[in-house]
């Protein structure tokens, strides 16, 4: 019997000690003893001494700007900005200075953005710079990115003669000092950078290496098209400046253009018209509906053709109907008020032919960010895909109005 009762202890010994070996039984054990450390270490410090700080990230390294020689755009000039002869109160704004007691207030602080100006040089440069002042240092918005907001957007013609994207400025600050792009292949050639498209610019500088050859382009003197719109014209939602349907089409028709779109302000007021007028354009294209309903449609639209028509009797005047919006076709009150603004507009455009009015054409909205639901950033205002699609859509529409071949 005694043999036997020390055989069980012997046992109970041994399962005991399996039990305090085996790893998962010893996690207790061990978590006690990192709570036991932690305890005793906050104890060993002097009262009121704070634990001692993480160490903070090392500061950022600085750009370092090598020897640059700088070129003032505003000698040679921009294109995009209409009316150059008039006084401005800034040199980037896109109105002059006469148009802010005639347009609303939020129009003319609108105009103060540089939407769809753009500069054009030639340089045989390895590496392109751009030092610019912005008018705020408000950089990004909520659909749309600093690039696109406030950002210097780089294209270079190629060896076939297209212009194709190269590099943009990506801005972190309000005043930017950065390399747009470097390492670039070997040669002369032209280059077009795209001004921000809501933000307003108070001065802009091209950088090149001193040895490099640079050449500043005057703004051509064809007759630009001129786009008078809404926030989609202005811009929102584009990811680059030089991806609004307004900036593809210049690039497809090699053609100068003048964007006048005013986010949530293109209502085809007579006052914008009126400085329309003033220029010699190629033609006008009047795209308001997103910022209108049909009332405002039937009043304002002919009354908007007549005063360009009386002024620029053989100029070519193009209205936009509205794009749907992506998630219209889930939206029963919003399709129909795409619905109502659509006819409204064509109601418009039949009378105005039925008075004989000539060099008048029309563009459909349905389909000018896509039919699949992905052309748009937020619904409304067309994301890359969108305006390429869009700037599809329009382009056979000018060709023909600009009398060129499909």
């Amino acid at each position: 019997m005694a043999a036997k009762n020390a055989q069980k202890g012997e046992r109970r010994i041994a399962i005991g000690e399996w039990r305090l070996n085996h790893p998962v039984m010893r996690l207790p054990l061990l978590f006690a003893a990192v709570f036991a450390s932690i305890h005793l270490i906050s104890h060993a410090q002097a009262p009121g001494v704070a634990p001692a700080p993480s160490a903070a990230p090392p500061a950022a390294t600085p750009a370092v700007v090598p020897p640059l020689e700088w070129h003032d755009v505003k000698t040679w000039g921009v294109e995009g900005r209409a009316w150059p002869e008039m006084e401005r109160l800034r040199w980037f704004d896109r109105f002059p200075a006469a148009a802010q007691s005639q347009v609303t207030p939020k129009v003319w602080d609108l105009s103060r953005d540089s939407a769809g100006m753009m500069v054009r040089f030639k340089t045989d440069a390895k590496s392109i710079w751009a030092h610019y002042v912005l008018r705020s240092d408000h950089l990004a918005n909520t659909n749309m990115t600093a690039i696109g907001t406030s950002g210097i957007d780089l294209y270079g013609r190629d060896d076939h003669g297209k212009l194709r994207w190269v590099g943009v400025a990506k801005p972190d600050t309000k005043e930017v000092k950065q390399a747009i792009v470097s390492g670039l292949r070997s040669g002369m050639r032209e280059y077009a950078a795209y001004l921000p498209l809501y933000n307003g610019v108070e001065s802009l500088e091209i950088g090149v290496p001193p040895e490099a050859k640079f050449e500043g382009l005057a703004p051509r003197a064809e007759k630009p098209l001129v786009f008078y719109g809404t926030s989609i014209t202005h811009g929102a939602s584009a990811s680059r400046p030089g991806m609004v349907h307004t900036a593809i089409l210049g690039r497809h028709l090699e053609i100068p253009v003048v964007n006048l779109g005013f986010s949530g302000n293109g209502k085809m007021d007579a006052a914008v018209g009126e400085f329309l007028v003033k220029i010699d354009a190629a033609a006008y294209i009047i795209d308001c509906l997103p910022n209108m309903g049909p009332a405002d449609v039937r009043q304002k639209c002919q009354p908007l053709v007549k005063l360009i028509r009386a002024a620029r009797p053989e100029t070519p005047i193009v209205l936009v109907e509205d794009r749907r919006n992506a998630n219209s076709w889930i939206l029963p009150a919003r399709n129909k008020l795409h619905d109502d603004n659509h006819a409204a507009l064509r109601e418009s455009y039949d009378a105005l032919i039925k008075e004989g009015f000539k060099k008048l054409y029309y563009v459909p909205g349905d389909d000018l960010i896509g039919d699949d639901a992905e052309g748009s950033t937020d619904g409304s205002h067309p994301n890359d895909l969108g305006f390429v699609r869009q700037a599809a859509i329009f382009e056979p529409v000018l060709r023909e109005a600009l009398g060129w071949k499909p």
